[in-house]
């Protein structure tokens, strides 16, 4: 039976960073964003409202900002090389994060089956962001089961890759995961670690798993 491997984004395919600060970077707010990711981190603050604080720092946004903070971002080695791998194997790959749908969303053309982010209206906002829209971690797990139903599979058949507290109760639901540059929210909880710069290494774990 195929295979579904579901990815992170901040921290894990990001080496030490998030889709927040690197696009809060190209406006020259990667220091308020940053202390924003220790708030949500320590949990201070929750998803909806950490979501409403960013979208506030962002209303000069613009495409051209999101572009260069993709572009520029700091990603793991290999991305496409593992999504291509996993696409001829016949499996499956999606990536499920808390960060922005507009920024998570540009990944479907590194060879992602699905990507799903929190619901941000578009670049440049004209509307406000609606906190129903934005994930959590037991967000990610209902996401991962839809997508089980659509490709045909079940969560015996999936692996997770994650580093933090949003990915624990991923991890708890399926049978294989891999702790990426992990802190210690998932020590424990995760089947492999790895830590380092190259997503092929990490998916080596999970493929002898399987």
């Amino acid at each position: 039976m195929a295979g579904l491997h579901f990815f992170d984004l901040d921290g894990t395919l990001l080496h030490g960073s998030t889709a927040p600060v690197e696009i809060s970077r190209q406006l020259g707010l990667e220091a308020e964003t940053m202390e924003l990711d220790r708030a949500i981190s320590a949990g201070r603050i929750d998803p909806p409202e950490y979501a409403a604080r960013v979208y506030d720092l962002w209303s000069e946004l613009t495409e051209v900002h999101v572009a260069a903070a993709f572009d520029g971002a700091p990603w793991l080695a290999r991305i496409r090389d593992v999504w291509a791998e996993i696409r001829e194997s016949g499996d499956y790959c999606a990536v499920i994060s808390l960060s922005p749908s507009f920024f998570v969303e540009r990944l479907l053309d590194w060879g992602a089956h699905a990507a799903f982010g929190s619901r941000f209206p578009a670049v440049p906002f004209v509307e406000p962001v609606d906190p129903a829209g934005v994930l959590s971690a037991a967000a990610k797990v209902t996401i991962a089961d839809r997508l089980c139903e659509r490709f045909g599979v079940v969560r015996a058949d999936c692996v997770a890759y994650g580093d933090s507290m949003s990915d624990r109760d991923l991890f708890a639901a399926v049978p294989v995961s891999v702790a990426v540059n992990a802190d210690g929210h998932l020590a424990g909880l995760a089947t492999y670690s790895y830590t380092g710069r190259d997503l092929w290494d990490a998916y080596e774990l999970a493929r002898a798993a399987r």
